[in-house]
């Protein structure tokens, strides 16, 4: 009772200070407030972004890295050629079989896959180098690779599906960039009709439309978002 009494004896509130009613009532809780953070931020995400060729994955990839800060995309490597207006070390490390087979050999990839006929594979030594700098990563890998690193990421990845609007939409951005011959598209949208089974797996699903990349966009940022405070939410239980 005599604390309570004690605590409401302070003046009118349109008389105190700020600080002195901090003090008035750091003095009645018997402890000071303390001033650093309540939860620790959250350790830096890794964010697993696949789907069927043409979904527009690069350039979802490309203007989220323009968007948001303190996020690293891992550069893939592969023995495909270089396709116009990519760039070397930006888009994809460019390297012969020879050299992506010593890669293999020295264990220098996450992962890796045979993708039509080239290889593919994510290199350690990136994402090592740009967690420990606190940053998130972004993965673009193939269903084939996003389903080695679920295994090897569990519950730690998240994993982004992204899909076009329609089968139709998808046949016709292949087309329009015009990288595969006939025998090729067909292959691609074959594979592509497998490979919406596995939309299942994955932990969300984007929808690329044409014409709105900044949807999308916006809504792999909230994701990341969410899944930064779910973090937080775990650490403070």
């Amino acid at each position: 009772m005599a604390d309570t009494q004690k605590f409401y004896s302070f003046p009118s509130l349109d008389k105190v200070s700020k600080p002195e009613l901090l003090r008035a009532l750091e003095s009645s809780l018997g402890s000071s407030f303390s001033s650093d953070r309540i939860c620790r931020a959250p350790n830096p995400l890794i964010i697993v972004i696949s789907g069927p060729s043409g979904v527009g994955k690069d350039a979802v990839i490309k203007r989220l890295r323009e968007v948001r800060e303190n996020l690293h995309f891992v550069v893939t490597a592969t023995s495909r050629g270089i396709r116009p207006g990519e760039v070397d070390g930006k888009d994809y490390y460019f390297v012969s079989k020879e050299e992506f087979l010593s890669m293999v050999e020295k264990d220098e990839l996450v992962e890796y896959a045979v993708v039509y006929g080239d290889y593919k594979g994510i290199p350690k030594k990136q994402i090592r180098e740009f967690m420990a700098k606190g940053c998130d990563i972004v993965l673009r890998v193939d269903i084939q690779g996003a389903e080695t690193l679920r295994k090897t990421l569990g519950d730690s990845g998240v994993f982004i599906f992204l899909v076009a609007e329609s089968e139709l939409a998808l046949v016709e951005r292949l087309i329009e960039r015009k990288t595969e011959s006939k025998e090729e598209l067909l292959v691609r949208i074959a594979t592509a009709r497998e490979e919406v089974k596995f939309v299942k797996r994955f932990d969300y699903v984007v929808v690329n439309a044409h014409g709105k990349l900044e949807e999308a966009v916006n809504l792999v940022g909230s994701i990341i978002d969410a899944e930064k405070a779910k973090k937080i939410t775990k650490m403070k239980g």
